[in-house]
């Protein structure tokens, strides 16, 4: 099996910065993309970024051009960097990797427990 843990998640004023964190470990054979999605009080979750990994990126809308992700294959392990925050930007959010075991044909998602993010006006 393969775990998921996100890490990085706060309180932060609207403007501020935050930079989350999420591991994968166990019995890893390939992960194909990892990304990240958030949801929020009474909304369906939403993807905010994913990075296959060869880097290739793709961002939601709402975030473009404040939130950075980016990854590192030796680690298993992907970032999101989010600058210029917004008290919209509220919610948890839930790190997602894309395993492939040794012998198998489909993909499957790996999911985080989540983490808080908090943005104040």
């Amino acid at each position: 099996q393969v775990q998921v843990v996100e890490s990085g998640g706060g309180l932060v004023q609207s403007g501020g910065s935050l930079r989350l964190s999420c591991a994968a470990s166990g019995r890893i054979y390939r992960i194909n993309d990892m990304g990240w999605y958030r949801q929020a009080p009474g909304k369906q979750r939403e993807l905010v970024a994913t990075i296959t990994n060869g880097g290739s990126t793709n961002y939601a809308d709402s975030v473009k051009g404040r939130f950075t992700i980016s990854r590192d294959n030796a680690k298993n392990t992907v970032y999101l960097q989010m600058n210029s925050l917004k008290p919209e930007d509220t919610a948890v959010y839930y790190c997602n990797a894309k395993h492939v075991s040794r012998f198998a044909v489909n993909q499957l998602d790996f999911w985080g427990q989540g983490t808080q993010v908090t943005v104040t006006s």
